[in-house]
């Protein structure tokens, strides 16, 4: 479950340098003990447990597993741009249900969203393509950028 994006106009959470120093702790690594970022951040490892829950909580950040896709057997992953006629939101929400979809982000440009997915083999990206994707009512045209080789995947931005 991903946090809810964050609405326009609305002003982002002010976070106190201590929470900011929990979240690039877990940025340099999400398995590192409530203990460790304790001893980091001066907090005891329950403060440090609420700060986090707090954070995951109110959607400011999350703690997943990155993968691999490709060694988890989902050899075909792509970018898609999307023309739309009409409500750009709805079809984003639409795109955001299906399953192999795993980032979508409404642009300004020649796309109107942006949908990365990650499929296992060709045929299912063409399967998705044809009767997902373009079924979704408003989307007008697609584009598919195949990834060839994943060269760089970092979440660790830090904040500010």
């Amino acid at each position: 479950m991903s946090p809810s994006p964050r609405q326009p106009g609305s002003r982002p959470i002010q976070l106190d340098e201590v929470s900011k120093g929990i979240i690039e702790q877990l940025q340099a690594d999400g398995r590192r003990s409530y203990a460790e970022i304790g001893k980091a951040v001066g907090l005891s490892e329950a403060a440090v447990r609420q700060r986090v829950q707090k954070l995951t909580d109110s959607g400011v950040m999350q703690v997943v597993a990155v993968t691999d896709p490709m060694q988890l057997g989902f050899y075909r992953q792509a970018m898609i741009g999307v023309r739309v006629a009409g409500d750009t939101t709805t079809v984003a929400q639409n795109l955001s249900a299906l399953p192999a979809v795993d980032y979508v982000v409404l642009t300004a440009g020649s796309f109107y969203i942006l949908a990365e997915v990650v499929c296992e083999n060709d045929d299912d990206l063409i399967d998705l393509l044809n009767k997902q994707i373009r079924s979704i009512e408003g989307v007008q045209s697609t584009e598919t950028f195949v990834y060839l080789r994943l060269q760089k995947q970092f979440y660790n931005w830090g904040t500010r």
